[in-house]
């Protein structure tokens, strides 16, 4: 999960991922995740607590390498953003 994290460019380093889900700011389809390592897949929805704002995601794909900005957003569709 934190290396999809990373990949997406929902957080700028892999470790800052890992200790998003480790601090228990991330949920995989409504249940919270403690575990870096834990395995997600296509259709999954990841409801991820930031600093200011919560953002909810649908997993669209995966990638091997971190891209640029433009090959992470095929990654993931936004299905809402909440203040």
């Amino acid at each position: 999960m934190d290396k999809w994290l990373w990949h997406a460019r929902v957080v700028k380093a892999r470790t800052s991922a890992a200790e998003l889900v480790v601090t228990g700011h991330v949920r995989v389809n409504g249940a919270r995740e403690t575990s870096p390592g834990h395995a997600i897949k296509a259709g999954d929805v990841l409801t991820i607590a930031l600093d200011r704002t919560v953002r909810v995601l649908r997993v669209i794909a995966f990638n091997e390498r971190r891209g640029d900005a433009a090959s992470a957003r095929v990654l993931y569709e936004e299905l809402g953003e909440r203040n």
